[in-house]
């Protein structure tokens, strides 16, 4: 474990621990929920209903629909994906009122890793912060460094902003003053010996020797 936190101390550095607490806002709170490839909806027309369908989104994000053929959904909200629809159906029908329902999705996750009873990946349930997310992980070992618990969280394909977490300073799981709210997809760290300096974005190929779990 010591050459554990010795690669962990490597790969997070730039800013010390104090300014990012002072400088840096917390983390985005959790986003609507995107259409991602896999996903299954469902599309019911008001008034033609002999338009009805259920589709799967391809691995390409795309689906092919009877009103207007393919069309991109990847990334797209429910609201966002319905908009987009409509658009390219009115060029075959007066004015679509459709209705799109999620059917199967993705469930919302979390990676717990590092100094926990049950490191692994874990369904994420209405509003889960750090700590729940850790309880949920069976709690932090003996030798876990709880006042610098990590949060990567994805930018993109390529990046992840980091959070620190001074989880040992929590009096209740709802206290977010040292705790943060999670959204799917963000990979928790706890470490098991300090380290004391941290950069505001890492590369997220760098995080495998850590999470191993997608």
């Amino acid at each position: 474990m010591r050459a554990f936190s010795m690669r962990l101390f490597i790969l997070v550095f730039g800013l010390t621990s104090s300014a990012w607490a002072q400088n840096t806002p917390e983390l985005k709170a959790r986003p609507m929920y995107q259409i991602q490839p896999g996903d299954v909806i469902q599309l019911n027309y008001r008034y033609t209903p002999e338009y009805n369908e259920q589709v799967t989104v391809q691995p390409d994000g795309y689906v092919n629909l009877q009103t207007c053929g393919q069309v991109n959904l990847a990334s797209l909200t429910v609201e966002q994906a319905t908009e987009s629809i409509k658009q390219k159906a009115s060029a075959e029908l007066k004015d679509p009122d459709i209705n799109l329902t999620l059917k199967q999705f993705h469930k919302p996750y979390v990676v717990v890793a590092g100094e926990v009873n049950k490191p692994g990946r874990y369904d994420l349930q209405d509003e889960t912060t750090a700590m729940q997310a850790v309880l949920q992980a069976g709690g932090m070992s003996q030798n876990a460094r709880s006042s610098q618990v990590v949060v990567f969280r994805k930018i993109n394909s390529e990046q992840a902003e980091v959070k620190v977490l001074d989880l040992h300073s929590i009096h209740s799981t709802k206290d977010l003053e040292h705790d943060t709210v999670l959204q799917s997809g963000d990979m928790l760290l706890v470490p098991r010996s300090r380290f004391s300096t941290f950069e505001r974005v890492v590369k997220l190929a760098n995080l495998g020797a850590y999470f191993p779990i997608p």
